[in-house]
């Protein structure tokens, strides 16, 4: 809103970009993924909330970098674009990814799957069911 206000004031020129989830190097540790693959390779629990069925868009963090340099560079001022993956999962499929993932790179001692330790908790209160973004502006008008 700082933003707009300034462009809409002063004249400033300005982009505004906004994101789906990103996930890559240097994630905050808290964070899904991050915390999937530290607690199966602990042996710990691995907590999912609300059994599973939020969904989000993923969208890998260089893929983000580019799409603000694109927008940076390319956008028309004043506009604001939106920058998605168009990779809609549930929590519930990133953990089983990341679990069948670590299940052939690094087998547990006991042997045993890795979805083993999947435990379902209640949801958070306010947690939103569905994150979604639509990228169709910025796919259209810069490719």
């Amino acid at each position: 809103m700082i933003v707009r206000a300034y462009n809409k004031t002063y004249g400033l020129n300005t982009v505004i970009t906004n994101c789906s989830n990103n996930y890559g190097p240097k994630q905050h540790d808290e964070k899904l993924i991050p915390t999937i693959i530290r607690k199966a390779l602990k042996g710990e629990t691995i907590p999912i909330y609300g059994g599973g069925k939020n969904i989000r868009d993923w969208l890998y963090v260089s893929d983000h970098c580019v799409g603000i340099d694109l927008v940076y560079h390319s956008g028309k001022s004043s506009n604001t674009y939106n920058i998605g993956g168009r990779n809609e999962k549930t929590n519930l499929q990133i953990v089983d990814k990341i679990c069948s993932i670590l299940d052939k790179k690094v087998q547990r001692d006991n042997g045993k799957p890795y979805k083993e330790l999947i435990t379902f908790v209640e949801n958070r209160a306010g947690h939103d069911r569905r994150y979604a973004i639509d990228a169709t502006k910025l796919e259209k008008e810069l490719g």
